[in-house]
């Protein structure tokens, strides 16, 4: 057996290689397209980029390339041989395959349709419609007899004959030959070429050509011609051997089988043209190229044996027909089997490269306005950031200013209010007694007066104005910031930030200021020795003079500064001196010897010289009246003025002590409520800066996800592109015409 190096059935082989390929990386492609859509489409941060049809149809693509896959892996060449009972369609087949693979003999020995195919294993068998059995084959006569034995086979049925390639050149390149019976043996043409014929690439009708065409072998084509769109059909005239027995006919009966040949083809069937028809018309004897084939397999000569005259040009016939069927069948069934797929590739990946293209474009257009929106966002938390920080500083000075007008405004009520001080305590009326208990509460009456009685004039001086100014400066502040705040919260802003009235807390405590108050409403001579004292030394030095001289009385003198007397002892804790003391009498007598006493001295000297003792005595007399009167006018309303007027002098010296720290805590609750409504005001800001710093995080992811999105697109429709031009290197180079 030999093969050329450049068999045309290479190039079914070599294309069938090549597209299969392609469509495996056609369907890869496809199907990461496919997860790269479904993904982009089920996305919620990415709406209206891909599509749920976008998304249906790709999966579509996928499925539809994963069969076109499977068809591709199993299509092969098909040849069909077709003819009359005896034409020696087997012996066609079999001299093809250099070998007696089918059955043949006189009479009707292909009782069903055979398909050769090649198998890469080193054993033949065959394999029976409707089973999966394969069974064993080791020589023809055996096959043969399987067929006969098999009632159940009929015209209809497929018997696959699955050949060891290594025993035939030819089945190596996917080629398969189905033998058929007799064109005459039935009536059922239409189902033979549904079931046989469809998906053929060559047909090779065998003739007789001791006859010639009969009508039941041009219906059966007229039949296919009809399923098929044009053909290829071969007339093999077999048993041209015999016209070797009538050489001087030879040349006649050629020509006229050839005219009968080329009138079916052209004018009948209409299948290739006149000058091509010659190139499908082959006159040969399939029972001599078998025989010589096999001869020469055994190593014997090829025209070894009873040959008939002309036997060279019979085996040369038969040889173009095979480089002729080969270079068709080739061409033939690369277009037939490749052509509408690869088409159909071409569409499918001009569609998919163009969702690319819109998932790209929309991508790019979302990019852009995310883009911009971003920035928007950006110059807007950069516009809410420098604009908090200085209305911040400008609030702060305000703040500043309205707590010192504040601090300023209760501080002057306040001493205006100390100054009115005997004014309110006159005002005060209660049950006054001097005992202690009535006096307690007599006391504590007094303070509440006084408290509310003060806080009620602060509160009518200062408390409107300071409710107005705070409220002036929290709605400035509100107006300020609400530009920074989204529409949205500025809507809902009087429900944030509530507008109350503010009312300034004046606690005197005043309970507490006083609590440390002793009345002295004794009765005291206006004219005795205390009073004198009291009005010559002033109270301080009167009262260490009274406490020396009662010491000087109880105690010897020369025990004064003993250190264990209790009274010395206490004088010298209380840093009282003699020094002191007698530079205190001296003060006051000097102060007796100035002015008008001095006068009244001289005056009482000269008095007495001229009076004498009456003068004296009546003296006396008014003393003890004056005495007796004020004794008898000390009641308890003298007592009660005494207490208020010495209230009076304690609570203004103790309420001017308070003053500056009063005024301060009211400017200091002025600052607080105007401080909250601020604080109140930037937490929407910092919440308004908390929002727009989330929105860009979401817009720069969108923004990734969007330019991940475009580069996978565009790699894709990169691809995409590979893929057609590698489509289209294969249609020209195969499934173009050659020039």
């Amino acid at each position: 057996m030999a093969e050329s190096d450049r068999s045309p059935l290479k190039h079914f082989v070599v294309a069938k290689k090549k597209i299969s390929t392609i469509f495996d990386q056609l369907l890869e492609y496809i199907t990461e397209g496919a997860d790269f859509v479904e993904k982009t489409y089920r996305n919620t941060e990415l709406k209206q980029i891909a599509t749920e049809q976008q998304a249906s149809m790709i999966h579509g693509y996928t499925k539809k390339l994963a069969v076109i896959s499977e068809v591709l892996a199993r299509n092969h060449m098909k040849v069909a041989f077709f003819g009359r009972t005896s034409n020696g369609k087997s012996s066609v087949v079999n001299a093809m395959l250099w070998d007696r693979v089918l059955p043949s003999g006189i009479g009707h020995t292909t009782n069903c349709f055979l398909s050769v195919e090649g198998t890469d294993g080193d054993k033949a068998y065959l394999m029976t419609e409707g089973s999966d059995e394969k069974k064993s084959v080791k020589t023809v006569n055996q096959l043969g007899h399987a067929l006969h034995m098999d009632k159940d086979l009929d015209a209809g049925c497929l018997v696959r004959v699955f050949w060891p390639k290594t025993k035939c050149a030819l089945l190596r390149d996917d080629l398969v030959l189905v033998d058929s019976p007799g064109t005459d043996v039935t009536t059922k043409l239409d189902s033979w070429i549904d079931k046989f014929c469809l998906d053929a690439d060559v047909f090779v009708l065998v003739a007789n050509s001791e006859s010639t065409l009969m009508n039941t072998e041009k219906h059966f084509f007229h039949k296919v011609n009809e399923r098929l769109s044009k053909p290829n059909i071969f007339i093999l005239n077999n048993r041209w051997d015999a016209s070797a027995s009538e050489p001087e006919y030879m040349e006649d009966v050629r020509k006229q089988h050839t005219d009968r040949c080329i009138n079916f083809l052209v004018d009948e069937l209409k299948v290739v043209e006149r000058e091509q028809a010659l190139n499908r018309i082959f006159f040969v004897s399939a029972k001599e190229v078998l025989n010589s084939r096999m001869q020469r397999a055994q190593g014997m000569p090829e025209a070894g044996g009873a040959l008939a005259e002309g036997f060279e040009a019979r085996l040369q016939e038969f040889q173009c027909f095979e480089r002729t069927f080969e270079e068709c069948i080739s061409q033939s069934a690369v277009k037939t089997k490749f052509e509408q797929h690869t088409i159909r590739a071409k569409q499918i990946t001009e569609t998919v490269k163009g969702i690319m293209d819109d998932i790209n474009i929309q991508a790019a257009d979302k990019r852009i306005n995310l883009l911009k929106e971003r920035d928007d966002k950006m110059d807007q938390s950069d516009y809410v950031r420098s604009q908090l920080g200085l209305l911040t500083e400008d609030i702060k000075g305000k703040i500043k200013a309205v707590t010192e007008e504040v601090e300023t405004k209760v501080s002057t009520a306040m001493t205006d209010e100390i100054c009115r001080l005997s004014g309110l305590v006159d005002e005060f009326y209660s049950d006054f007694h001097p005992s202690p208990q009535v006096l307690e509460l007599y006391k504590n009456a007094l303070h509440k007066h006084i408290e509310e009685g003060m806080g009620r004039s602060l509160a009518d001086r200062c408390s409107n104005a300071v409710n107005a100014s705070v409220q002036n400066s929290q709605q400035n502040m509100i107006e300020n910031l609400k530009p920074l705040l989204p529409s949205s919260v500025q809507c809902q802003l009087h429900m944030l930030i509530p507008c109350r009235k503010f009312d300034l807390s004046y606690d005197l405590n005043f309970s507490s200021l006083c609590t440390d108050f002793q009345e002295n409403i004794e009765f005291r001579f206006s004219l005795g020795w205390t009073s004198l004292v009291n009005r010559f030394l002033g109270p301080k030095n009167a009262h260490r003079a009274l406490l020396l001289m009662e010491s000087s009385a109880q105690i010897p003198r020369r025990l004064a500064t003993t250190p264990s007397a209790p009274n010395i002892h206490a004088l010298t804790q209380e840093n009282v001196s003699q020094e002191e003391i007698m530079f205190s009498i001296g003060t006051g007598l000097a102060s007796l010897t100035s002015k008008s006493s001095m006068t009244v001295v001289i005056v009482t000297g000269v008095v007495w010289r001229t009076i004498g003792w009456r003068l004296i005595a009546a003296s006396f007399s008014l003393y003890g009246l004056l005495y007796l009167y004020e004794k008898l006018t000390w009641t308890t309303r003298a007592k009660e003025r005494a207490f208020k007027q010495q209230f009076v002098d304690y609570a203004t010296k103790k309420l001017q002590m308070v003053v500056r720290f009063t005024s301060a805590n009211c400017s200091h609750q002025v600052q607080q409520e105007m401080a909250t409504t601020f604080a109140r005001l930037c937490q929407q800001v910092d919440l308004t800066q908390k929002n727009l710093s989330e929105e860009i995080s979401r817009l720069t992811m969108k923004i990734d996800q969007l330019d991940a999105v475009q580069h996978h697109s565009k790699t894709l429709r990169h691809k995409a592109t590979g893929l057609e031009t590698e489509l289209d290197s294969f249609i020209k180079q195969y499934l173009q015409p050659q020039q």
